[in-house]
């Protein structure tokens, strides 16, 4: 009788298993699980196809996901009451025209998806629109950030042996630290 063990090995080694845990691990925490899908790549143990595939997959389905809780706040009538814009009906027609420079900026700046992105769907910018730029974004940051994360794990492998997790989980936490003073230096800028 198979144990449990064997179960989990098993699962491991099947690309739609790895890739359902990718795409799982984005909706977490999509730059983390980019960085360590490519540290597993660099490894040998996650198929560079499979890799990117699953997380394209994973972070766009997540940012439709984020237009979607947008799309459905504004049907909730309380939401509605408490945005107030200036320009009345104009809200909807400048995410409309600006839905590209929205998401792009949004995806190279930290913090900034959930809000731009359920503010798209609250002010109905076109949903295809939304898509294309979303999943151009995702191709342009996912994949940068993979390579140079291909690059880090390498060396990580070559430097660390048996430590390259603990090398490899500082350099995640390093991005999240620079991401989050990129944000709050952003913010004392806006002031």
């Amino acid at each position: 009788m198979p144990t449990l063990t064997a179960y989990l090995m098993a699962a491991g080694a099947s690309p739609v298993m790895q890739a359902l845990a990718i795409i799982i691990g984005t909706f977490i925490l999509e730059d983390a699980a980019t960085i360590m899908t490519a540290m597993q790549v660099r490894t040998g143990h996650v198929d560079v196809m499979v890799a990117l595939v699953a997380l394209y997959i994973g972070i766009v389905v997540g940012d439709m996901g984020l237009y979607g809780m947008g799309r459905l706040a504004a049907l909730w009538p309380p939401a509605r009451r408490w945005i107030t814009l200036p320009g009345g009906a104009q809200e909807g027609q400048w995410f409309d025209r600006n839905v590209f420079r929205i998401v792009f900026i949004s995806r190279f700046v930290p913090g900034a998806r959930l809000p731009l992105y359920t503010a798209c769907g609250f002010f109905r910018a076109r949903f295809g629109l939304f898509c294309i730029a979303a999943v151009l974004a995702t191709l342009i940051w996912t994949s940068m950030l993979f390579l140079v994360s291909l690059q880090v794990g390498q060396f990580l492998i070559d430097h660390l042996g048996t430590w390259k997790w603990a090398g490899m989980a500082g350099f995640v936490l390093t991005i999240f630290l620079i991401s989050r003073m990129i944000a709050r230096l952003q913010s004392n800028e806006t002031r």
